[in-house]
Parts: structure tokens; C-alpha cells; sequence
């Protein structure tokens, strides 16, 4: 059974202004800023702000009226949803 073809659209969130609506954005300690300057990651550069923030990985599925239909949020950031699940949310969609 063939799996009917779905458009949608990634947002991409420069700043995390979307995440921290959602309540999904931490601060980088210092100590942990300089980790991550030794390694040559520029979050100042990546975020386009200078916040060091992150966001904690999420997954949302939402419908074209609006509705969440599927969410996964994970305060660990080494768990993310696998993608064979957001194919099967998606495959749900009304």
C-alpha cells in the first residue's frame, strides 16, 4: 500500500524565538561556552544573536487548520524522535 505524498514546510528557527514560545529554549553555562569555542562552534553566529541558547530537540506535526497532532520533546538531547515515526504522524494526517 502506497502512502499517499505529503507537502509541508520545515521551519527553521534562527534566534530560537519559536522554541522559546515553547518553553524549549536553556542557556549555555560559561564553562560550557568556552567548550564550545575550543571546538570552533559559534553559537553567536548560528543563532544570529548572542543568547547561547539552545533548544531541547522537538517534533511537532500540525495540521494545515492549526492542530498539534503529534509531539515529541526531549529535555536530553542525545533522544530524538526517530524519523519513521514523523512518516507514521504524517501518514495520519487528515
Amino acid at each position: 500500500m502506497q502512502h499517499p505524498e505529503h507537502a509541508y514546510e520545515l521551519l527553521i528557527d534562527r534566534g530560537n524565538e519559536v522554541a522559546r514560545r515553547f518553553g524549549l529554549v536553556f542557556a549555555l553555562p560559561d564553562e560550557i561556552r568556552d567548550i564550545y569555542r575550543t571546538f570552533g562552534n559559534d553559537l553567536e553566529l548560528a543563532n544570529g544573536d548572542a543568547s547561547w541558547t539552545l533548544p531541547m530537540p522537538a517534533r511537532y506535526v500540525v495540521d494545515r487548520q492549526g492542530v498539534v497532532r503529534a509531539a515529541d520533546v526531549h529535555p536530553d538531547y542525545t533522544r530524538r524522535t526517530e524519523p519513521a515515526e514523523t512518516v507514521a504522524a504524517l501518514a495520519r494526517l487528515p
